[in-house]
């Protein structure tokens, strides 16, 4: 009986110092990260299961399918699900343009490596959806960008959407 209170106490405490661990990094980011913005494409506020959100769709996330579909010569087939980086230029205003899918050329220094992941046949950032306070869906129904904290590693965290 004693072994198992040692580790259930034992366990609670991995499970407390990961989760703390991710908070952490997750700050770090937020904090130290490098402003980016994304340019966003048409956007769906309102969920009836959810509350109020918009979902995300964002231009270069378009860039990239088309790029994909390009390298293999198929733009009709689904794409295949994996994790990537893009290489995009960031010009004065911090607003990415798509320069290349990222092939381990260094990088010029407007350049960032952004990651993204490609499941069920979409281009995903970070999140593809910002939640906002019920009845303020009126002060995003106009946004043109996705704002984004990035690290060093092409890590993203949405800020906000303006």
């Amino acid at each position: 009986m004693k072994l198992h209170k040692v580790m259930a106490v034992t366990t609670l405490l991995l499970i407390l110092l990961t989760v703390n661990a991710l908070v952490y990094q997750q700050e770090k980011l937020l904090s130290d990260g490098e402003k980016i913005l994304l340019k966003l494409r048409v956007v769906d506020p309102r969920s009836l299961m959810q509350g109020d959100y918009m979902a995300l769709d964002y231009e270069l996330a378009a860039q990239i399918r088309m790029n994909l579909a390009e390298q293999r010569h198929d733009v009709d087939r689904p794409l295949r699900p994996q994790d990537a980086f893009v290489v995009v230029k960031v010009d004065k205003d911090n607003v990415a343009e798509f320069v290349r899918i990222d092939n381990d050329q260094p990088l010029a220094g407007n350049e960032r490596r952004l990651f993204f992941r490609v499941r069920n046949n979409s281009i995903k950032f970070g999140t593809n959806a910002f939640f906002f306070e019920e009845g303020t869906a009126s002060n995003y129904q106009d946004a043109q960008f996705a704002e984004f904290r990035v690290n060093q590693e092409g890590d993203l965290l949405l800020v906000s959407v303006q």
